[in-house]
C-alpha cells in the first residue's frame, strides 16, 4: 500500500514496502542522510530546537558539512550498521523532527509497487511530489550553507541563537517558495 500525505515542505511518503524492504532489515536507513541546513531549519521552525541540542550532546547528531550528521550504530543482533534512529519498527522520531528525505523519498520498488507505470494517480503524484521537494531542498540547502559560511566562515556555534537563526531563514524559504508548494498542499 501506498501511503501519500501532502502538506507542503512536510510532504511525506511512505509505503507497506518498506517494513518488508527487499534491500534488508535496515533498508535505506542504512546509510542515514545528512540533517542538512534547510531540514535543520524545518525542524526549528516545528519547535525542535532544544531536541536538536539535546540530540547533539548526546552524540547522536554531529557536526559535518552540511548541517549534522546521524551517527550509524551497530544492533545487538549482529547486523549492519544503521541510523541511531532506526528501532525495531522502522524511525523513532517523529516526521517533524526528521530529515526531509527521510520523509519523502521512497525507493524504486516503494514506486513500482505503488502501481507507477501502471497509471495509479497517487503513484505518480507520489513522484512528482518527491522531485518537487529533492529540487526545493537541494536549492534550499545550497541557499543556507553559503550564509552559513558567510556568516561562520569557522563553522556555526551550534547553540540555540544559530538554530533560530536558521528556523527564521527556513521560513523565509518556504515563503519564497509558496508557489512550488502549493502543488504539494491538500
Amino acid at each position: 500500500m501506498f501511503r501519500l500525505e501532502l502538506s507542503g515542505a512536510d510532504t511525506r511518503l511512505g509505503s507497506t514496502l518498506c517494513a518488508r524492504c527487499p534491500q534488508g532489515a535496515a533498508g535505506c536507513c542504512a546509510s542515514p542522510p545528512a540533517v542538512a541546513w534547510a531540514d535543520l531549519g524545518r525542524i526549528v521552525a516545528h519547535g525542535g530546537a532544544g531536541w536538536l541540542l539535546e540530540e547533539i550532546a548526546s552524540g547522536r547528531l554531529r557536526a559535518g558539512g552540511r548541517g549534522l550528521l546521524i551517527r550509524r550504530v551497530a544492533p545487538a543482533t549482529g547486523e549492519g550498521a544503521r541510523c541511531a534512529y532506526h528501532g525495531p519498527a522502522g524511525c523513532t522520531i517523529a516526521p517533524g523532527r526528521r530529515s526531509a528525505t527521510c520523509n519523502y523519498y521512497l525507493c524504486d520498488d516503494g514506486f513500482e509497487e505503488a502501481g507507477e507505470g501502471r497509471g495509479d494517480p497517487d503513484a505518480a503524484r507520489g513522484r512528482e511530489a518527491h522531485e518537487a521537494l529533492t529540487a526545493l531542498y537541494g536549492r534550499w540547502d545550497i541557499e543556507l550553507g553559503e550564509r552559513v559560511r558567510g556568516r561562520w566562515p569557522e563553522g556555526p556555534p551550534w547553540d540555540a541563537a544559530f538554530l533560530t537563526w536558521l528556523g527564521e531563514e527556513h521560513r523565509r524559504q518556504v515563503g519564497r517558495a509558496r508557489r512550488a508548494l502549493r502543488r504539494l498542499s491538500p
